[in-house]
């Protein structure tokens, strides 16, 4: 009855190894022309290269337009610090901290 229980736990181990070997697989590769490969030498189409250009500009004016946004906070940032600045010394001038 023993022999019985462990023939029966081993089946499905050797079952699982048989059907392990059934599968089998291939890694796609794409030959040297086909479209979307990269190209070996570097040239690429006239279709790889108009594209790459394409999104060399759009990443471009985005940046531009990033900086732009940067910029305009910066200085509205700064346009807030003098205001503080000049209200700072409104206060001290009205308390009698400074006497100018």
């Amino acid at each position: 009855m023993l022999r019985q229980s462990f023939t029966k736990v081993a089946r499905p181990a050797v079952r699982l190894s048989n059907a392990r070997v059934a599968f089998s697989t291939s890694a796609i590769r794409m030959a040297e022309g086909d479209l979307g490969s990269t190209p070996k030498t570097g040239g690429g189409d006239a279709f790889q290269k108009r594209e790459r250009a394409q999104e060399d500009y759009a990443i471009r004016q985005r940046e531009k337009e990033k900086l732009l946004e940067l910029k305009k906070k910066l200085a509205e940032q700064q346009a807030h610090l003098n205001k503080l600045s000049e209200h700072i010394d409104e206060l001290t001038k009205s308390q009698g901290g400074e006497q100018n």
